[in-house]
């Protein structure tokens, strides 16, 4: 469902415009808030197939404009534009996305899934999904949401998408 001011700039587009949105308010938001709201940020806008392109481009022109390497950011930029048919720019975004540092959740091992499916490579699918299986569960892993009540997220984090593909 879309969020209260994406609803009213939409209720103020020229007809048959699916991907109006406020520009401006939406590139003026803090992180957070811009990436995961999911009624204020982009992804308000992303609810409609028909303007995964449009939320694509804001995601880049956000990253542009905020000088941000968040790898979240790019890791969303490359969903949209994988399901928009963009495969190549999906691939460099994704690679973008990677850990450079420590990755005690096999982050890279899910982005190398990713990026094998998207290449119809079986088997690397299938070998990154079985290193991301492999990871063990730090023992200081105890995610919590951000009123700080503990979550419950299945071990290690994103093996049920890659086993989904």
């Amino acid at each position: 469902m879309f969020g209260f001011a994406i609803a009213a700039a939409l209720a103020a587009a020229p007809p048959g415009d699916p991907c109006a949105y406020d520009r401006d308010r939406l590139l003026s938001l803090d992180q957070r808030a811009f990436d995961q709201d999911v009624e204020g940020g982009w992804r308000a806008l992303a609810n409609d197939p028909r303007c995964w392109i449009a939320a694509a481009d804001l995601l880049r022109d956000y990253r542009q404009l905020h000088q941000s390497t968040a790898s979240i950011l790019f890791w969303h930029e490359g969903q949209l534009r994988a399901n928009a048919g963009q495969m190549d720019a999906a691939i460099a975004l994704f690679e973008q996305s990677r850990a450079k540092q420590r990755d005690p959740v096999g982050w890279n091992l899910y982005v190398d899934g990713t990026i094998a499916f998207l290449r119809h490579d079986r088997a690397g699918l299938q070998a990154a999904r079985d290193k991301l299986a492999a990871v063990p569960k730090p023992a200081d892993f105890h995610p919590v949401d951000p009123s700080g009540k503990p979550v419950a997220i299945a071990w290690p984090p994103n093996l049920n998408v890659l086993d989904g593909y």
